[in-house]
This record gives C-alpha cells, sequence and structure tokens, in this order.
C-alpha cells in the first residue's frame, strides 16, 4: 500500500515458461524499448546469463532480426533472451514459471548456471516441477491439490521421506 503501483512493479521481473519475443532485434528484445538501458548494460546482461555466446554466432550479432515470438531462436535461446532481459532491468524480485519446462537437458543446464547468477542477491519466487530448478532454494513448498503438503531445504525434505523425496527418486534416480 506504500508503493505506486508502477513503481512496485519495476521492481518484479517476470520469467516465463513461453518466452514472448517481439519483432525486431536481439537487443531491442532484451532492452525492451527502454532508453535507460543502453548497449552496454543490454551485452552485459547477455554476458552475465551466456546468451552472448548464441549472439555471436548470430550473422548480426545483437542487431540480427528477431521474428515476432522469436520463432528463429531455440526455445532455450529464447529463454536466456529472457533472462538477459530480466538481468537489464535489475528488478529486486524475481518471478520464475517453470523456467526450464520447455528445454532440453543441456540447455537446461545452460539456463540452471543462468539462474544462479540472476537470482545472485534478489528474492525469487521459483514455479517448477523439475526439482533441479528448485534444489538449491532456501525455501521450498511442496503444494499437491492446492494445498501445503511440505516445506524446508532440499536437504530437509529430502530427509522427511515423503512426497518430495519420491519425486526426487523418479526424477533423479
Amino acid at each position: 500500500r506504500d508503493y505506486e503501483l508502477h513503481d512496485l512493479r519495476r521492481q518484479v521481473g517476470v520469467v516465463l515458461q513461453d518466452v514472448f519475443l517481439f519483432a525486431g532485434d536481439i537487443q531491442r528484445n532484451i532492452r525492451l524499448g527502454e532508453s535507460g538501458i543502453d548497449t552496454a548494460r543490454v551485452q552485459a546482461a547477455a554476458r552475465l546469463v551466456g546468451a552472448d555466446r548464441f549472439i555471436a554466432r548470430l550473422p548480426q550479432g545483437y542487431a540480427s532480426p528477431v521474428s515476432e515470438r522469436g520463432s528463429t531462436l531455440s526455445v532455450g535461446e529464447r529463454q536466456l533472451l529472457s533472462l538477459a532481459r530480466v538481468l537489464a532491468f535489475d528488478p529486486a524480485i524475481l518471478v520464475l514459471d517453470e523456467a526450464t519446462s520447455s528445454v532440453d537437458t543441456e540447455t537446461e543446464l545452460q539456463v540452471q548456471a543462468a539462474l544462479h547468477r540472476v537470482l545472485e542477491g534478489r528474492t525469487a519466487l521459483v514455479v517448477a516441477h523439475r526439482l533441479s530448478t528448485i534444489q538449491d532454494c532456501d525455501r521450498i513448498l511442496v503444494l499437491h491439490r492446492v494445498r501445503l503438503r511440505e516445506n524446508g531445504t532440499h536437504a530437509e525434505l529430502l530427509r522427511q521421506r515423503c512426497r518430495y523425496s519420491r519425486l526426487y527418486e523418479l526424477q533423479f534416480l
């Protein structure tokens, strides 16, 4: 109640499962038309999440065209651009909704490494079915049928030998 809605929204960054990219170029899709974000900041954000590697392979680098919805890029590349976008805006709070669910295992590892860098020093709400995405979180809440069933750290939940540990065994063993 003490914050203007506009100011509050600028402090929250969102990374969704289905990344929306706009027709334009790579840099415009990271900057989202925000004039206060210069080229150096765009490139620093891309470098931090590892997106600079695939951007460097594009014919025009940051000026390479992006079709609407990013159909010329892989799901993982779109996800890395989304993470770079969030980082360029530097919000205090992040909401990640199934940010790794649509990527292959190799890309998931790259996205997770980027997530570790993006989450550093921030408050985050991470929604995920892939336990590898959440196992380093400070607190994990296990929901089932709209009810909170368990909560704790990864290690605590594994020791409880309940729903979370069964999910872990199914995904990793």
